[in-house]
């Protein structure tokens, strides 16, 4: 018997607990109803932090973009996506769902996945997207830099076309999560070969060729992207809009500033909690708080001193008191995670038996025996990530240990893990599907380089819960991994940050004014189905 993969979807997506946020105009903001069908024409702009999404500073090639995971709404335009993950409009029934792809079967135990390619997409050059194509870029993006790259265990040849149409993946072991894993992993997002190889990799990566909605009109990284129609796109009524930009902005309050004066109609990503609220009491903007799935983790580096001592560690755990942070600096709009995801994700388990909690004296009395602590923390440059930071120095320095602070922006962070000279680093861990994007792997597996921890006993708990498609031993599995991280005090988990979305009267769209769980740190929004109110 072939179990097909979304059969697996519709299971996984049954253990989904929704955030309980409020509803309307309240603190999980409102999704706006439109008042007819969607209308074509008409242009957006949509504005995204420099800190995050708003930089792209290696290019939109899935294959060289080093931040390809923070510009998934670039790539998503651009490109398309072989799946997609969509939800209802109140982020219920959260599902992956095949788009350029066709259909997909996991086969002899999720060692091997068949992918069926719809039949007759074409890139917007002309040529078509096969599954040649589609080898191509997947053995291309599996060697990339990209810090979104996924981490499948290919065997040796693993990525074949047997056909015109279908793709297949061979793994070592079983890996059931593989579908999961596509809409946040450039390997998603194909590129066309043709184009590639006319224009070398310098040129494609300013004025890339996908099959997505849209197409490159003009580029200047990290700044301004310029997208218009593609009017090959396989969905002959799509996308609604003709014109689609992404411009960077220094953060939270211009974008806010420039929504309210009418120099854009988009903002992603807003975090800085004063401005949700008077955005929400304000009745000028339509605000999304999308369910969360990324609670904040405390990373420790466990491969060098002070945290390859596990006392260190636990001094952290002990001086750590998020639930104050939670409810002091934002009014307990962020609920609390004891593990590796928030509410809107799979597999969610909010505590842990045995959670090493907040303790100042026994904090004290830790660092005491290790003659003092010294540590150096850093952190995104982002409003909740800096006001978070800032507490927990508060808190620690309170429990005695002596701390130093540190912001990065996204490139410079990369780098920073890469280089492996880190202490602890105040970051997302959490995905919509544990096994895929920022997900638990990503922080925690021995062969990732933006892990603090090699161990192969929990490496052999996380490879079990990806590998198996029943969804109760998948729980028990990740349960039991939430458990030996705080057993090893390898990492404190604290508020499950959600970010929301910002758009003017008369846009709408999903994961841009209904909720889709994020699938790293912001909603995955569908723009092929982005549409704004014309005129008459």
């Amino acid at each position: 018997m072939r179990p097909k993969l979304h059969h697996l979807s519709l299971l996984l997506a049954a253990l989904l607990v929704i955030a309980a946020c409020g509803g309307g105009g309240g603190a999980a903001g409102g999704t706006a109803a439109p008042a007819g069908p969607p209308q074509r024409g008409g242009e957006l702009t949509v504005l995204e932090s420099s800190s995050f999404a708003g930089g792209w500073p290696s290019g939109l090639d899935p294959a060289t973009n080093t931040t390809g995971g923070a510009n998934i709404s670039q790539m998503s335009a651009i490109y398309g996506g072989l799946f997609l993950l969509t939800a209802n409009e109140d982020g219920s029934d959260p599902r992956v769902v095949p788009n350029q792809a066709e259909g997909y079967e996991l086969l002899d135990e999720g060692r091997t996945v068949r992918i069926t390619l719809r039949e007759g997409i074409r890139f917007s050059d002309g040529t078509p997207l096969d599954a040649q194509a589609v080898v191509f870029n997947l053995q291309r993006a599996m060697a990339s830099p990209c810090s979104c790259k996924p981490t499948w265990p290919l065997a040796d040849g693993g990525i074949t076309a047997e056909d015109a149409r279908t793709v297949v993946l061979r793994f070592t072991r079983p890996y059931a999560a593989v579908i999961n894993s596509f809409p946040v992993a450039n390997t998603n997002w194909i590129a066309s070969p043709t184009a590639l190889q006319q224009m070398g990799e310098e040129q494609f990566r300013i004025t890339p060729v996908g099959a997505g909605p849209f197409t490159v009109v003009s580029n200047q990284l990290s700044s301004l992207l310029v997208l218009q129609r593609n009017p090959t796109y396989f969905k002959p009524d799509r996308p609604y809009l003709d014109k689609l930009t992404f411009q960077s902005i220094g953060g939270d309050q211009p974008a806010y500033q420039a929504l309210l004066a009418g120099q854009a109609q988009a903002y992603e990503g807003l975090g800085t909690t004063p401005l949700l609220e008077q955005a929400q009491s304000g009745g000028r903007l339509t605000v999304t708080v999308q369910p969360p799935t990324s609670p904040y983790v405390i990373q420790l580096n466990t491969k060098t001193a002070p945290f390859n001592d596990q006392r260190a560690r636990e001094a952290i755990y002990r001086a750590t008191d998020f639930a104050a942070i939670a409810k002091g600096l934002f009014q307990g709009l962020y609920p609390v995670s004891q593990s590796f995801t928030g509410p809107g994700g799979l597999f969610h388990t909010e505590t842990v038996d045995g959670y090493p909690t907040y303790d100042p004296e026994q904090a004290k009395q830790l660092v005491s025996q290790l003659g003092g602590l010294t540590v150096e923390l850093g952190t995104l440059n982002g409003y909740v990530a800096q006001q978070v930071m800032t507490a927990l120095q508060t808190q620690w320095q309170a429990a005695g240990i002596t701390v130093n602070t540190k912001t990065y922006e996204l490139s410079t962070l990369v780098q920073q893990f890469n280089s492996g000279q880190w202490q602890s680093m105040l970051q997302t861990a959490g995905a919509w599907d544990p096994a895929s994007g920022v997900g638990v792997g990503f922080r925690f597996a021995s062969t990732s380089p933006f892990s603090g921890v090699a161990d192969p006993q929990l490496d052999q708990l996380l490879d079990g819960a990806a590998a198996t498609v029943d969804p109760a031993e998948r729980q028990r599995l990740y349960s039991e991994a939430g458990k030996y991280i705080s057993d090893n005090a390898y990492a404190p988990f604290g508020l499950a940050f959600a970010a929301a979305n910002l758009a003017t009267p008369g846009v709408y769209g999903p994961g841009l004014t209904t909720k889709i769980p994020p699938i790293v740190v912001n909603a995955g929004i569908i723009w092929d189905e982005v549409w704004r109110v014309q005129q008459q």
